[in-house]
């Protein structure tokens, strides 16, 4: 069993940098802005089972090899900076189309797609990587019992705090865009917008790395 005061530390440190807003909280607001919260809250999700990918990868060893290289973090990085970039132009491009989508009650993001852009987000995250495999094993107590397990128990628990505040960060976008969308005008504006901030997302990864 972990030790207790290894949790309350791991706690307290994946709090600390999930609710600091992050270039995956901005993800989270691009897409509430663009398409609304349920496309937003599938968005969370998705990049919450993106992140679980790289936790199991990490915990099988993994991490330990992408952490080491500088070539494969590089891969990494700039697959997901430019993965992001294309969905703020798919965004910008769509931004007409969310005026008589939201008329019609329908969402110009279907669940699947929403649910596949983002597990790729997710997945593309250099920082979860470097979280998982250099930061984690620092709460690890490898007395207490097998190490991939006590990571995964850990993970788990960074992920349950990240999906709370994620959805709390997507809900309140979802409510600023209905504001909006009373103009027909300004919902067009939000959706661009919403696009904008995705492409200048994916621009900040390519160039720092840095993601939540």
């Amino acid at each position: 069993m972990i030790p207790v005061a290894n949790v309350v530390a791991f706690l307290i440190a994946a709090f600390v940098l999930i609710v600091i807003p992050g270039p995956g909280v901005l993800f989270v607001i691009g897409r509430a802005l663009s398409y609304g919260r349920r496309a937003a809250l599938l968005s969370v999700l998705g990049h919450s089972l993106g992140v679980v990918l790289i936790m199991a990868a990490v915990a099988a060893g993994l991490g330990t090899v992408v952490a080491a290289s500088a070539i494969a973090l590089a891969v990494v990085k700039f697959a997901g900076a430019l993965y992001l970039i294309y969905i703020g132009v798919q965004a910008i491009r769509e931004r007409r189309s969310l005026r008589e989508a939201f008329q019609a009650k329908a969402e110009p993001v279907g669940t699947g797609r929403a649910l596949r852009q983002s597990v790729l987000v997710g997945v593309t995250n250099p920082k979860a990587i470097i979280f998982f495999s250099a930061v984690l094993p620092q709460f690890v107590a490898p007395e207490a019992g097998p190490v991939p397990v006590q990571m995964l128990v850990l993970g788990s628990l960074f992920i349950a705090i990240a999906l709370v505040s994620d959805s709390v960060w997507a809900l309140v976008a979802g409510t600023a865009r209905e504001w909006f969308a009373r103009s027909p005008k300004r919902l067009e504006a939000v959706g661009g917008a919403g696009g904008v901030l995705i492409i200048g997302l994916g621009a900040s990864v390519a160039v720092s790395g840095t993601t939540n």
